[in-house]
């Protein structure tokens, strides 16, 4: 019996890793999205990608690897938002548009320790204050003053939880705006 070539590396058969048919659906939908007219809008876009997650199964694909093949696929697509964004609005008009968020973004940075998010009540969890507080100031110095950072750093972070918290969503929000932010100038 002949074994079928897999499309990424597969956990080992005890080991969880993404289910294969889900990435697969995936990615075929991407294929399809990106093979349209570079002028068009698609249901995938960058922001999807970024935040695309798979069930798990045991022997899946290799969640680094997988991993790692959306990022440059998040980056192709976002090339193409930025190229099809100077096509429609003109080079200045984009760049505008990108500086207006990147200033939205700052501010919201730039608020007191504490204070950056809203909080969740003190009876359920929510991301550790300092933590957060500390890599939004990160984050507020890269936007300010262009240190090194990568939109990896950003897609990767990770807080702790604590009781009354920083509100998750609204912080991945944030981070995923500043990942789209990362993308629209390179």
């Amino acid at each position: 019996m002949m074994e079928t070539m897999s499309t990424f590396p597969r956990a080992r058969r005890s080991q969880l890793g993404y289910d294969i048919e889900q990435v697969e659906d995936f990615l075929e939908d991407a294929r399809r999205a990106y093979a349209t007219d570079a002028r068009a809008a698609t249901a995938i876009d960058s922001s999807a990608i970024r935040r695309t997650s798979f069930g798990m199964q045991k022997g899946g694909y290799s969640p680094a690897h997988v991993d790692a093949a959306l990022e440059r696929l998040e980056e192709a697509f976002a090339r193409r938002e930025h190229e099809r964004g100077i096509l429609e609005h003109g080079e200045q008009q984009w760049y505008a548009k990108v500086r207006e968020r990147a200033q939205a973004t700052l501010e919201q940075l730039r608020r007191p320790d504490g204070e950056r998010f809203r909080r969740v009540s003190r009876i359920s969890r929510g991301y550790r204050v300092p933590e957060v507080d500390r890599f939004a100031a990160r984050v507020a110095a890269y936007l300010e003053d262009g240190p090194d950072m990568t939109a990896r750093e950003v897609r990767t972070v990770q807080f702790d939880a604590q009781f009354g918290g920083y509100d998750e969503d609204e912080v991945d929000a944030l981070l995923d705006t500043v990942v789209s932010l990362m993308l629209a100038v390179r």
